[in-house]
């Protein structure tokens, strides 16, 4: 997660509460709510585990230096630091940073569009679990991801499925087992279907050039056009 997608202090107290709940064990699912009224289940539980099923594929194409954008506690940045791949996660939650840091990973409380180090030298980005979705406009992350790699690096971004719908705009977030107007927390928010994300890229100076899809999961590379 990102400031840029805060429009209330509230949504990263949802966040954080969350995290602090699977650090400790418990249920910690949110409920996001698209500008439409569809909702879907976040478990913020599964972030806090070594491996998730479809981490593979992105973890294997990472051969260099990687920033991982909204790194939350840190397995990917963790698991390419113990296969020796230098690794930095980047995220606004200290909650996050706290627990990425606990687990051995590098990890810093900053925003993807503020002062990042390696800017434009990175050799991979990573934009998982719905990070696409950062800021609430996908072709600005985009192009943020963009100045921030090196001429030859690759963006691996997970997305949403082919044929579920695309969209961006004011969302909003829950603890799971809360009523609509009890805790909720609004802010900006995208989710990008696999077949948009080529049109997208396009308006951003990068290109799509592998799809893959593991253990359910959507992926994408893209590089720099």
């Amino acid at each position: 997660m990102t400031t840029s997608t805060i429009t209330s202090p509230r949504i990263l107290d949802v966040y954080d509460a969350a995290l602090r709940r699977a650090e400790a064990g418990e249920v910690a699912e949110l409920v996001l709510r698209s500008p439409h009224g569809t909702e879907r289940i976040i478990d913020t539980a599964s972030w806090c585990r070594m491996r998730l099923p479809g981490d593979s594929g992105m973890l294997n194409r990472c051969s260099g230096p990687t920033l991982d954008v909204g790194c939350g506690p840190g397995r990917l940045i963790n698991a390419l630091s113990r296969w020796g791949c230098p690794a930095l996660g980047v995220d606004v939650s200290a909650t996050a940073v706290r627990m990425a840091r606990a687990r051995g990973a590098t990890a810093l409380r900053r925003d993807v569009f503020g002062q990042l180090p390696g800017h434009g030298r990175w050799r991979h980005l990573l934009l998982a679990d719905g990070n696409i979705g950062i800021g609430g406009d996908p072709v600005a992350l985009l192009r943020r991801c963009r100045e921030l790699l090196g001429s030859d690096g690759r963006l691996h971004a997970e997305v949403s499925a082919a044929g579920t719908r695309s969209w961006a705009g004011e969302a909003s977030v829950r603890a799971a087992g809360t009523a609509d107007t009890a805790g909720s927390a609004t802010f900006r928010w995208a989710e990008v279907a696999a077949e948009d994300l080529a049109a997208l890229a396009e308006l951003s100076a990068l290109r799509v050039t592998e799809t893959w899809r593991e253990a359910g999961r959507w992926f994408a590379t893209l590089t720099p056009a």
